[in-house]
């Protein structure tokens, strides 16, 4: 038995946790959006979708065996690989409903034995006939079964298990089948019906999770346009929730005399600790504004772009502002991912230059540097440049492939704020 009481083990798990993950708040949102199930991001309709065309390629095999019926020298071999095929097909698309996450390793381990015993009873069924690509029927549409798991399965195993079904199917004609310009047609018309429409289904569904990776980003960071000069961000606000829970627990543990008075060592160690964290999240969060935020624990932002506000300025700008540069910045990135993932952009917010006297109050001149290299200032889309109208005025320049655009605001002076 362990000598920790209830509150040493509780807080150890929290601070343990926390030393282990690091400067969580730096490292973005992955270590969220690892963990959103797949069903959550649409991709079960797609699944559907996937799973009807399965149904349609069956049928049409299936009417295809039926009218090859004669021409068989031995059909039952056909048959049996037509009626295992069925009650896979059916047994697959009741688990991938019910499932509708991640299909077990050994649910997938078994549903490629299947399909690979429906190609083999298939393959044997025709091998006499020396012409596979025009007699195959239920081995055609057990490689393209794959369809029915393309949602609950890594792209990477889905199309090496596809090649290997494809492989397969191709030394099997090689071997088999007398190739000429007659029936090398009927051939590579087979193999490609067995293999691309999972290829297919594999480049949709990773185009689709990541669009759907970078709205849900897009959506996420969009709320700190709204959040006050100085906060924390949703990942230090989660760290901050576990650290009250341990706080509530130590007080509760002393209150109710499960921590005797004066604390242990090990204890009072671990209380200090736990005031020392809080102290730091409340000196952070009178530090980091929302467009610290918003580059920090986007996972887009934080790879492209580099934040230098050192005053920070940038918790001065009104919301119309804060959307209008959180904008450009996010179009500038995004455009940079499919040009050039690393290129890099830098967002200087600072120092402020002057103050403009403005009835009875003044505002302050807050200058705001982007820089990017590698794009043209004609590759720039005109929506950039409208979202940094909303910003300020602004000017731009290039030089050697490096566009720079300057941008001044006129923000609220808060010593005027401070005395209404």
């Amino acid at each position: 038995m362990s000598d920790q009481s209830p509150i040493e083990v509780t807080l150890d798990f929290i601070f343990g946790k926390r030393r282990a993950r690091g400067t969580t708040h730096h490292s973005g949102l992955s270590a969220k959006t690892d963990g959103v199930h797949r069903a959550s991001l649409g991709v079960a309709f797609i699944g559907i979708g996937a799973s009807l065309i399965v149904a349609v390629r069956a049928i049409y095999g299936f009417s295809w065996f039926v009218s090859l019926w004669a021409v068989y020298p031995n059909p039952v071999p056909a048959l049996t690989a037509w009626i295992l095929l069925i009650a896979v097909l059916v047994a697959a698309f009741i688990t991938a409903r019910l499932v509708s996450d991640r299909l077990p390793n050994w649910m997938f381990a078994a549903f490629i034995v299947l399909l690979s015993s429906v190609i083999a009873l298939d393959l044997f069924a025709v091998w006499d006939l020396h012409d596979i690509g025009s007699h195959a029927t239920a081995s055609l549409t057990a490689a393209m079964a794959l369809l029915l798991i393309i949602t609950l399965r890594s792209p990477g195993e889905l199309l090496l298990t596809s090649a290997g079904f494809g492989l397969a199917l191709t030394i099997a004609i090689v071997i088999n089948t007398p190739l000429n310009p007659d029936s090398i047609g009927p051939q590579i018309t087979s193999v490609s019906f067995a293999v691309l429409p999972v290829l297919i289904g594999v480049v949709v569904i990773v185009g689709f999770r990541r669009m759907m990776q970078v709205e849900l980003d897009r959506v996420l960071i969009q709320s700190t346009v709204s959040a006050p000069r100085f906060a924390v961000g949703m990942l230090a606000s989660e760290e901050l929730a576990r650290l009250d829970l341990a706080a509530e627990e130590l007080l509760d543990s002393v209150a109710t005399g499960r921590t005797t008075l004066p604390l242990s060592p090990s204890t009072a160690s671990i209380a200090a600790s736990l005031a020392t964290e809080l102290r730091l999240h409340l000196i952070e969060g009178r530090r980091e504004t929302w467009l610290y935020h918003a580059v920090t624990e986007s996972e887009m932002l934080g790879r492209a772009v580099n934040l230098s506000d050192k005053s920070s300025l940038a918790g001065l700008l009104d919301p119309t502002m804060r959307d209008g540069l959180l904008a450009a910045i996010w179009l500038l990135a995004s455009d940079n991912t499919k040009a050039a993932p690393s290129r890099q952009i830098s967002v200087t917010v600072g120092p402020i230059n002057h103050a403009v006297t403005v009835g009875l109050g003044s505002k302050l001149s807050v200058p705001i540097v982007i820089e990017t290299a590698g794009i043209a200032r004609n590759r720039i889309d005109s929506s950039i440049w409208d979202a940094m109208r909303q910003v300020g005025r602004y000017t731009d320049s290039s030089h050697n492939g490096n566009l720079r655009v300057d941008i001044e605001c006129f923000v609220e002076n808060p010593a005027d704020q401070s005395h209404v």
